[in-house]
């Protein structure tokens, strides 16, 4: 995905370019709150923003009013080392998606902004494997005719790995996808929830397979005998 990194500290944009990039995702930087408005009149390549909020030019409040005004719904992170909440509320209501406050842990930001981008991402009603559907406006789950009950945090499990089915995912996968900003999950939780999931769907006609050293991938069809 491609990520836009406004931000006029030269070390910290370059830490992020190749922080970013090492999760695979393509940056390009600005550093003049001016140019990125420019830049933005054409952000139909961009998947996210990465906003500093003091920039030359225009700062990122700024860029962030003009942003929306255009009817933009380009997801914006602002990183900020203003920590009052008066500030972090003006930048939400102006229409940002989230913030993070300088200094911050990489792998968060990382987070932050895979979680952003799938909640702008085009959205099912229903995922559907096998005998095993889930309808994503109810919250309901079935396998064939039979509903079944599963809680919170094993729905959020299931209906992750029904969007990545056929593929292999990692559990820090699962916890950074699932995971709500201030909760906890290990990777010793996630195998619970799993085992609890593959009860529940075992007659569902698809396979929760355990790669072991690698983790778990949902696939149509029973286990091999």
């Amino acid at each position: 995905m491609q990520v836009l990194v406004v931000e006029d500290d030269a070390v910290l944009a370059d830490g992020l370019r190749r922080v970013l990039g090492e999760h695979g995702m393509t940056v390009e930087l600005l550093a003049d709150g001016s140019q990125a408005d420019l830049r933005l009149q054409h952000a139909e390549t961009l998947a996210v923003m990465v906003l500093d909020i003091g920039l030359p030019g225009l700062d990122g409040y700024e860029l962030v009013r003009r942003l929306r005004a255009r009817g933009s719904n380009l997801p914006v992170l602002l990183l900020t080392a203003r920590d009052a909440i008066a500030d972090r509320v003006r930048g939400l209501e102006l229409g940002a998606d989230d913030y993070l406050v300088k200094p911050f842990a990489t792998a968060e930001l990382v987070a932050r902004l895979r979680a952003l981008v799938r909640r702008n991402a085009p959205r099912p009603s229903q995922l559907a494997l096998g005998q095993l559907a889930l309808d994503l406006d109810a919250k309901r789950a079935r396998v064939g005719e039979r509903q079944i009950e599963l809680s919170a945090r094993e729905w959020a499990v299931l209906e992750f790995l029904l969007q990545q089915a056929g593929k292999v995912v990692s559990k820090q996968q699962i916890i950074d996808a699932i995971l709500p900003w201030g909760d906890d999950l290990t990777h010793n939780a996630v195998e619970v929830y799993v085992s609890r999931v593959r009860l529940k769907i075992a007659d569902a006609g698809v396979t929760l397979r355990t790669i072991r050293g690698f983790g778990y991938m949902l696939e149509a069809g029973p286990p091999a005998p």
